[in-house]
């Protein structure tokens, strides 16, 4: 009975130690971040081939791995300054739920078996960009950010980078205009997406040391000039049927209504009674509006 007892307790106990262990993992790898990098990924490959096919396989499987381990490196490249603030303080690292070592093996392990099956499944393009989007965004873009409050601009090229690994795992060339407007699109996007972000969050940031938006502008500059930039994302969008990439009359016609949704929105932005809450508001509904021109390019590739 006393041995019944001894497995049934070793077996609870794996069950715990696996179910923290994996969600230590899902923190590190920046789950949702990553799930959206891998999406764009997704829709660059159908964008190019316009259906879908096995070959689609290598390249989601090796960016999801790929930005993981990109992702861990960022949670150990910024473990000092993550302890400052409120928001990251009780991430893996900090808080002590994993070492920097262990971590830093994990991002290794992620990188390595990304980059391996980028390159075998897709070609040597492919992985090229994979890589280039890994080194910018740890290699450049991070370090800067301590040092620059308008690295934001450099490091959105983090956003182009996925679309155009899955256009190239399709087939398709880096001259096709189709996939630089797309990939343009995605960078224009990146940048109010991590300004609003910055915004949002931005006493955390003072108080680890970096510097700040609000060092540069006053709250109405701030204000007025992410709503220029979330209507840049607006008018990128409304570029994209130009360029021959939608078939469908009532395609465009849905990411027009939706680009002038999102202007109307982000209206809210220029009442600065407001404050955070509209940043927190613009936020959330720029990521919509992203994923809702995905879903709908995808749409008129695989099902119109």
């Amino acid at each position: 009975m006393e041995t019944v007892l001894l497995k049934t307790a070793d077996r609870k106990n794996f069950s715990l130690s696996l179910k923290k262990m994996t969600g230590i993992v899902m923190e590190l790898t920046k789950l949702r971040i990553t799930t959206f990098v891998t999406l764009t990924t997704v829709f660059g490959f159908i964008a190019a081939a316009g259906k879908m096919s096995f070959a689609i396989i290598a390249p989601t499987i090796g960016i999801l791995l790929l930005s993981s381990g990109s992702a861990v490196i960022n949670h150990y490249q910024e473990r000092d300054t993550d302890v400052l603030m409120d928001r990251t303080k009780n991430r893996p690292i900090p808080s002590g739920r994993i070492s920097a070592a262990n971590a830093l093996l994990l991002a290794l392990i992620l990188v390595f078996t990304g980059a391996l099956v980028l390159f075998i499944g897709s070609g040597l393009m492919a992985l090229g960009l994979g890589l280039l989007n890994l080194l910018w965004y740890n290699g450049i873009y991070t370090p800067l950010k301590r040092r620059n409050a308008l690295a934001i601009i450099p490091g959105s090229l983090v956003g182009a980078l996925p679309p155009m690994v899955g256009w190239v795992a399709a087939g398709g060339s880096l001259l096709d205009p189709q996939m630089l407007i797309l990939a343009f699109f995605f960078f224009i996007w990146q940048i109010p997406h991590f300004w609003l972000l910055l915004l949002v969050f931005g006493h955390d940031y003072e108080q680890a040391g970096f510097p700040t938006l609000t060092q540069i502008f006053n709250s109405q500059q701030l204000a007025r000039i992410t709503f220029m930039w979330i209507l840049a994302v607006v008018v990128t969008s409304f570029l994209i049927p130009v360029f021959g990439i939608v078939k469908n009359v009532f395609i465009d016609y849905t990411i027009l209504v939706s680009g002038l949704w999102l202007s109307w929105n982000s209206v809210k932005l220029l009442n600065l009674s407001k404050g955070k809450i509209s940043f927190r508001y613009a936020f959330r509904d720029i990521n919509l509006f992203a994923v809702l021109v995905v879903i709908l390019l995808t749409i008129d590739k695989l099902v119109i």
